[in-house]
């Protein structure tokens, strides 16, 4: 068998790190298809979701890279086969040392004193009914403080009862992708290029991605009616703060151009606010459901700002699409109930807050460092995005193979992602690199760049 899943973790966990592991010891090498979701659950005897989970976190890291009609691979950026180890043999890195990665926020400055306390104060307070069977919307406590945290950051006024409680961003989009689905939608306008993971479950739940482009005011929304008579697409799937991995912000008129075409079409926007704590120049642009409550729908999670091992997000369901409401709970659970207590703490205690300004301050002043590290070891690269969120795009020379770029990295231990591997639509691109700075050490930061422009400098021989 393929992998062996090891108990004492959630399962898709389990099955994630079965997966990588098969990659890092040369079981499944790069360019390897992996078995369909639905041939994998069954023969492992698992539900669907577990696999498609376990898939996308692999796909987001890099492991495995998926494209529409063409399956989903080993990424041919995937650690070298490793020999067998030995006794003697140190114990194996997944992660390189210089991680340029994108969309991994800063795992050595955790709150992790405000989380303890957090704990504590959930299982201080608990009473019976907060540990009674579970409401699959989400103990009222987190609800609540989420409720008053999105009025006040992103401008968007929900009652309590509305927030969803999910696992994470791809929960959520799992939950609207199946009631979109029963509801008769067959497609879902897309971002091209976008974060592979929330369109992934979107296609496990049935509903086709159609790529629609992107450029530096955001999503082409003229492409995207044209798409969506084309097709007979009335859902889209878009990242409107901050598109990833561009970073550009949708303009105003495109924002009420988006709003009126889903009105038109008794449509529904999916808007995912991936990063939106994240703004380094200006305060945070609303969310696009402050505009127009009736027809969007909010995911949010805390994997950016605090770390994805959290596993709590949230949805905000639109007020006035019936099928993007149905079914939300149906094969659906909250995270444990004394967890999303400990994170209602955590929210109205203070320390998020303390913990983001502290974040916002370090992130802030690693990207300017990051800006000048590359413009002295890569002059004349065009480097794009926003003043936001954890990373930026590197343009590469004309000609030169991002891919092969990103390999050339990797045998120098820096990790880096093609730009290409966000990217549905195939046709030619400029080569480019999605550099990102979460993850860093600050003092490893100049030798990172310098040992990337050695590579770009091999690759363009």
């Amino acid at each position: 068998m393929l992998v062996t899943i090891e108990g004492g973790q959630p399962v898709h966990v389990a099955l994630e790190r079965a997966l990588r592991a098969a990659v890092r010891d040369g079981r499944l090498r790069p360019g390897d298809p992996v078995p369909p979701s639905r041939a994998l659950a069954r023969d492992l005897g698992l539900s669907r979701w577990v696999v498609t989970q376990a898939y996308g976190g692999l796909v987001a890291e890099g492991v495995l890279d998926a494209r529409t009609g063409a399956g989903t691979r080993v990424a041919a950026t995937s650690w070298p086969t490793l020999a067998p180890a030995r006794a003697a043999d140190p114990p194996v890195q997944l992660r390189p040392q210089f991680d340029l990665g994108p969309g991994v926020p800063d795992l050595r400055h955790l709150p992790r004193a405000a989380w303890v306390a957090a704990v504590r104060t959930a299982v201080a307070s608990a009473t019976p009914g907060d540990l009674a069977a579970p409401d699959p919307r989400g103990v009222p406590a987190l609800r609540r403080a989420l409720a008053e945290r999105l009025a006040v950051t992103r401008a968007v006024l929900v009652d309590a009862d509305t927030v969803v409680v999910t696992h994470g961003a791809a929960d959520g989009m799992t939950r609207l992708a199946r009631s979109l689905k029963a509801a008769g939608h067959d497609a879902v306008l897309v971002e091209d290029p976008s974060w592979p993971r929330l369109r992934d479950v979107a296609a496990a739940a049935g509903l086709q991605p159609v790529p629609v482009p992107v450029d530096a005011d955001g999503l082409d929304v003229d492409a995207l009616v044209a798409a969506a008579v084309r097709t007979g697409a009335r859902a889209a799937l878009v990242t409107p703060s901050h598109q990833f991995p561009v970073g550009a912000a949708l303009v105003p008129a495109r924002r009420e151009a988006l709003v009126r075409w889903a009105r038109s079409v008794d449509g529904v926007i999916v808007e995912d606010d991936y990063d939106a704590e994240f703004r380094y120049d200006r305060r945070p642009v609303a969310a696009l459901r402050a505009l127009a409550p009736d027809r969007v729908a909010l995911l949010g999670s805390l994997s950016k700002t605090l770390a994805a091992g959290f596993g709590v997000g949230w949805l905000v369901p639109p007020d006035d699409v019936p099928a993007a409401r149905a079914g939300l709970d149906i094969d659906a659970s909250a995270p444990p109930s004394l967890h999303q207590l400990a994170c209602a703490a955590l929210l109205s205690g203070g320390g998020y807050d303390r913990h983001l300004r502290s974040a916002r301050g370090r992130y802030r002043r690693r990207r300017a460092a990051l800006l000048v590290a590359l413009e002295r070891h890569l002059p004349g690269l065009p480097v794009t995005g926003l003043a936001a969120g954890l990373h930026v795009v590197l343009g590469l020379p004309p000609g030169v193979d991002e891919h092969h770029v990103a390999r050339l990295a990797a045998r120098r231990d820096v990790r880096v992602v093609p730009a290409g591997r966000y990217r549905l639509d195939d046709a030619a691109s400029a080569p480019a690199l999605v550099v990102g700075y979460g993850n860093l050490v600050d003092a490893r930061l100049d030798e990172a760049v310098a040992r990337l422009a050695a590579a770009v400098s091999e690759a363009a021989r």
